[in-house]
């Protein structure tokens, strides 16, 4: 047997048949690093259940690319036909504001009173503003 180019005696084992099957290199499920590099990324999912409502979140997924997750989703969240718009985006872009420090992060709109609807006079009749 002629080892191919590059590669040096015993890289490779023919056994079982198979031809020449390289026997270094070769990654294996156990190597962390690998299976991190495999690991496809993480997508949040939200779906608009009719038109003129806002969409929601629903869940996450992992998917390849955003159509795979597009897909996904649809197939995942959307099984008794519930939604009419679905999104998806990948977790790593969002960024969100942090629960514990919801009154720092909120309080500087309180002292701005004239954001508040007292200084606004409701005509009669309106039933929603």
């Amino acid at each position: 047997m002629t080892e191919p180019s590059g590669a040096r005696p015993g890289d490779l084992n023919a056994e079982g048949g198979h031809g020449a099957v390289p026997m270094s290199g070769v990654p294996t499920r156990n190597d962390p690093a690998e299976a991190s590099r495999r690991e496809w990324p993480l997508w949040e999912v939200f779906v608009r259940a009719k038109r003129g409502l806002s969409h929601v979140h629903v869940g996450s997924l992992h998917a390849p690319d955003a159509v795979m997750a597009v897909r996904n989703a649809r197939d995942l969240y959307t099984r008794r036909q519930e939604g009419v718009s679905i999104w998806v985006v990948p977790a790593d872009d969002i960024t969100a504001s942090s629960p514990d420090e919801k009154d720092a992060f909120f309080d500087p709109a309180g002292d701005k009173i004239y954001r508040h609807p007292t200084f606004y006079d409701v005509p009669e009749g309106v039933q929603h503003l």
